[in-house]
């Protein structure tokens, strides 16, 4: 199939598949005239891929992954357990940074509804 088509039956942009084969995410082969051609087998492989960009990975992490998904071994995996464990303690410290975020605007927006609760009652600041 033609990048066209691989784009619509993945939901993803032509663009953004050009992006995966520059980063070495995804593999075509050409026709003579230059036209990229995939198979089947690479919607399967681009869904993988936004699976493990909706999980926050970049592009590099996902080529170092991908060694474990291609040609599983006992050293393909130890390396690919060792990366998620670095970006699941990555994930783990964004999470607490959010959670904190989200505490302060939490205790601001308490701060406010009380003082538009002092306003509607007359009450001075």
């Amino acid at each position: 199939m033609r990048i066209g088509e691989l784009a619509t039956r993945t939901g993803v942009s032509v663009r953004s598949l050009r992006y995966y084969e520059e980063q070495g995410l995804l593999t075509s082969s050409r026709s003579a005239s230059g036209q990229r051609h995939y198979t089947d087998a690479q919607v399967a492989r681009v869904t993988f891929i936004q699976q493990l960009y909706a999980a926050g990975l970049s592009s590099r992490t996902i080529y170092e992954l991908l060694p474990c998904a291609d040609a599983p071994s006992e050293r393909n995996s130890d390396a690919a357990l060792e990366r998620m464990e670095q970006e699941r303690d990555r994930l783990t410290e964004h999470i607490g940074d959010l959670v904190r975020t989200r505490d302060v605007l939490d205790d601001l927006m308490a701060k406010a509804r009380a003082y538009r609760e002092q306003l509607r009652s007359g009450v001075p600041a």
